[in-house]
Protein backbone atom coordinates (compact mmCIF):
# COMPACT_ATOMS: atom_id res chain seq x y z
CA UNK A 1 0.00 0.00 0.00
CA UNK A 2 1.61 3.06 -0.63
CA UNK A 3 2.29 6.38 1.37
CA UNK A 4 -0.25 9.04 0.88
CA UNK A 5 1.23 11.82 -1.21
CA UNK A 6 1.97 15.52 -0.04
CA UNK A 7 1.79 18.72 -2.35
CA UNK A 8 5.63 19.06 -2.85
CA UNK A 9 7.03 22.45 -1.56
CA UNK A 10 9.39 24.52 -3.59
CA UNK A 11 12.20 23.17 -1.44
CA UNK A 12 11.28 19.69 -1.86
CA UNK A 13 12.28 17.21 -4.34
CA UNK A 14 11.34 13.36 -5.32
CA UNK A 15 7.98 11.57 -4.00
CA UNK A 16 7.27 11.26 -0.38
CA UNK A 17 7.23 7.51 0.19
CA UNK A 18 6.48 7.59 3.94
CA UNK A 19 4.66 10.39 5.71
CA UNK A 20 4.04 11.08 9.63
CA UNK A 21 0.98 9.06 10.01
CA UNK A 22 3.45 5.95 8.31
CA UNK A 23 6.08 6.47 10.06
CA UNK A 24 4.41 6.69 13.69
CA UNK A 25 2.69 3.05 12.37
CA UNK A 26 6.00 1.65 11.62
CA UNK A 27 7.38 2.98 14.77
CA UNK A 28 4.74 1.46 16.97
CA UNK A 29 5.09 -1.97 14.72
CA UNK A 30 8.90 -2.01 15.65
CA UNK A 31 8.49 -1.40 19.14
CA UNK A 32 5.98 -4.26 19.37
CA UNK A 33 8.53 -6.49 17.78
CA UNK A 34 10.94 -5.69 20.04
CA UNK A 35 8.92 -6.33 22.73
CA UNK A 36 7.59 -9.73 21.70
CA UNK A 37 11.00 -11.05 20.52
CA UNK A 38 12.57 -9.69 24.25
CA UNK A 39 9.37 -11.00 25.74
CA UNK A 40 8.75 -7.71 27.81
CA UNK A 41 11.28 -4.46 28.59
CA UNK A 42 13.49 -6.36 30.79
CA UNK A 43 17.13 -5.77 30.28
CA UNK A 44 16.36 -3.67 27.43
CA UNK A 45 18.40 -1.12 26.06
CA UNK A 46 17.73 1.31 22.67
CA UNK A 47 21.10 2.93 21.37
CA UNK A 48 20.18 5.51 18.98
CA UNK A 49 22.65 6.46 16.17
CA UNK A 50 23.28 9.69 15.39
CA UNK A 51 21.37 12.26 14.03
CA UNK A 52 18.20 10.50 13.37
CA UNK A 53 18.62 7.18 14.90
CA UNK A 54 19.36 9.04 18.57
CA UNK A 55 15.14 10.61 18.21
CA UNK A 56 13.57 7.67 17.05
CA UNK A 57 14.98 5.32 19.70
CA UNK A 58 13.21 7.93 22.27
CA UNK A 59 10.14 7.69 20.42
CA UNK A 60 10.35 3.35 20.29
CA UNK A 61 11.10 3.93 23.96
CA UNK A 62 8.26 6.09 24.36
CA UNK A 63 5.98 3.29 22.32
CA UNK A 64 7.35 0.57 24.40
CA UNK A 65 6.77 2.20 28.05
CA UNK A 66 2.91 2.75 26.91
CA UNK A 67 2.38 -0.98 26.62
CA UNK A 68 4.66 -1.99 29.43
CA UNK A 69 4.21 0.54 32.15
CA UNK A 70 8.23 0.82 32.27
CA UNK A 71 10.84 3.68 31.59
CA UNK A 72 13.10 1.48 28.50
CA UNK A 73 16.67 2.36 28.79
CA UNK A 74 17.66 4.68 25.88
CA UNK A 75 21.29 6.10 24.81
CA UNK A 76 22.85 7.73 22.22
CA UNK A 77 26.04 5.45 20.57
CA UNK A 78 28.37 8.01 17.57
CA UNK A 79 30.29 6.05 15.29
CA UNK A 80 32.17 8.45 13.82
CA UNK A 81 35.74 7.51 14.64
CA UNK A 82 34.73 3.88 14.10
CA UNK A 83 33.60 4.67 10.66
CA UNK A 84 36.09 2.95 7.29
CA UNK A 85 34.99 6.11 4.84
CA UNK A 86 36.82 8.84 7.28
CA UNK A 87 39.71 9.88 4.75
CA UNK A 88 37.16 10.29 2.32
CA UNK A 89 34.86 12.57 4.35
CA UNK A 90 37.15 14.23 7.45
CA UNK A 91 35.09 16.99 8.08
CA UNK A 92 32.37 14.69 9.93
CA UNK A 93 31.65 16.25 13.63
CA UNK A 94 31.88 13.51 16.07
CA UNK A 95 28.99 13.47 18.96
CA UNK A 96 28.95 12.50 22.59
CA UNK A 97 28.43 8.79 23.13
CA UNK A 98 25.85 8.28 25.98
CA UNK A 99 25.45 4.86 27.65
CA UNK A 100 22.46 4.76 30.91
CA UNK A 101 24.58 4.47 34.00
CA UNK A 102 23.63 0.93 34.52
CA UNK A 103 26.21 0.02 30.77
CA UNK A 104 25.57 -2.83 28.41
CA UNK A 105 26.47 -5.47 29.76
CA UNK A 106 23.96 -8.25 29.88
CA UNK A 107 21.76 -6.38 28.32
CA UNK A 108 19.84 -6.75 24.88
CA UNK A 109 21.14 -3.99 23.03
CA UNK A 110 18.84 -2.61 19.91
CA UNK A 111 20.90 -0.85 18.05
CA UNK A 112 18.69 2.41 16.33
CA UNK A 113 19.34 3.93 12.94
CA UNK A 114 17.33 5.80 10.51
CA UNK A 115 18.23 3.99 6.73
CA UNK A 116 19.80 0.76 6.23
CA UNK A 117 21.85 0.97 3.05
CA UNK A 118 25.57 -0.43 2.71
CA UNK A 119 25.61 -1.36 6.54
CA UNK A 120 29.00 0.06 6.87
CA UNK A 121 27.73 2.19 9.94
CA UNK A 122 26.26 -0.46 11.38
CA UNK A 123 30.04 -2.12 11.40
CA UNK A 124 31.27 0.81 12.95
CA UNK A 125 28.42 0.91 15.83
CA UNK A 126 29.13 -3.00 16.47
CA UNK A 127 32.94 -2.03 16.38
CA UNK A 128 31.75 0.93 19.19
CA UNK A 129 29.63 -1.15 21.15
CA UNK A 130 32.49 -3.45 21.60
CA UNK A 131 34.49 -0.62 23.47
CA UNK A 132 31.64 0.04 25.63
CA UNK A 133 31.30 -3.47 26.96
CA UNK A 134 29.40 -6.79 26.16
CA UNK A 135 26.03 -7.28 25.77
CA UNK A 136 24.05 -10.28 25.77
CA UNK A 137 22.60 -9.70 22.68
CA UNK A 138 22.75 -6.84 20.18
CA UNK A 139 19.81 -6.44 17.50
CA UNK A 140 19.35 -3.76 15.09
CA UNK A 141 15.74 -1.81 14.23
CA UNK A 142 15.72 1.03 10.97
CA UNK A 143 12.83 3.02 9.61
CA UNK A 144 14.22 1.86 6.06
CA UNK A 145 15.57 -0.24 4.49
CA UNK A 146 16.73 0.22 1.11
CA UNK A 147 19.10 -2.63 -0.11
CA UNK A 148 22.19 -2.36 -1.44
CA UNK A 149 24.15 -4.23 1.11
CA UNK A 150 27.93 -4.37 0.77
CA UNK A 151 28.35 -6.68 3.90
CA UNK A 152 26.24 -9.11 5.65
CA UNK A 153 24.16 -7.08 7.89
CA UNK A 154 20.45 -7.91 8.14
CA UNK A 155 18.02 -5.65 10.33
CA UNK A 156 15.83 -7.80 13.00
CA UNK A 157 13.39 -4.79 12.87
CA UNK A 158 12.44 -3.14 9.55
CA UNK A 159 9.66 -0.06 9.39
CA UNK A 160 9.88 -0.25 5.72
CA UNK A 161 11.81 -2.04 2.93
CA UNK A 162 12.07 0.20 0.22
CA UNK A 163 14.02 -0.87 -3.18
CA UNK A 164 16.38 1.71 -4.93
CA UNK A 165 18.22 2.65 -7.14
CA UNK A 166 21.89 3.06 -6.10
CA UNK A 167 21.62 6.57 -8.07
CA UNK A 168 18.20 7.28 -5.49
CA UNK A 169 18.99 9.40 -2.54
CA UNK A 170 16.86 8.23 0.48
CA UNK A 171 15.96 11.49 2.30
CA UNK A 172 14.69 10.62 5.90
CA UNK A 173 13.27 14.31 7.70
CA UNK A 174 11.84 13.65 11.25
CA UNK A 175 10.29 16.34 13.87
CA UNK A 176 13.47 16.13 16.58
CA UNK A 177 15.89 17.51 13.97
CA UNK A 178 14.25 19.05 10.76
CA UNK A 179 10.78 20.53 11.12
CA UNK A 180 8.74 17.60 9.98
CA UNK A 181 8.51 13.69 9.75
CA UNK A 182 8.65 12.22 6.13
CA UNK A 183 10.62 9.97 4.18
CA UNK A 184 11.37 10.56 0.37
CA UNK A 185 13.30 9.13 -2.68
CA UNK A 186 15.05 11.51 -4.50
Amino acid sequence: MPAQQTPETPTSTGRVVLDAGDISRALIRISHEILERNKGAEDLLLLGLHTRGVPLARRLAAHIAEVEGTTVATGELDVTMYRDDLRSHPTRAPHRTQVPAGGIDGKTVVLVDDVLYSGRTIRAALDALSDLGRPAVVRLAVLVDRGHRELPIRADHVGKNLPTARSERVSLRLVETDGEDEVRIQ
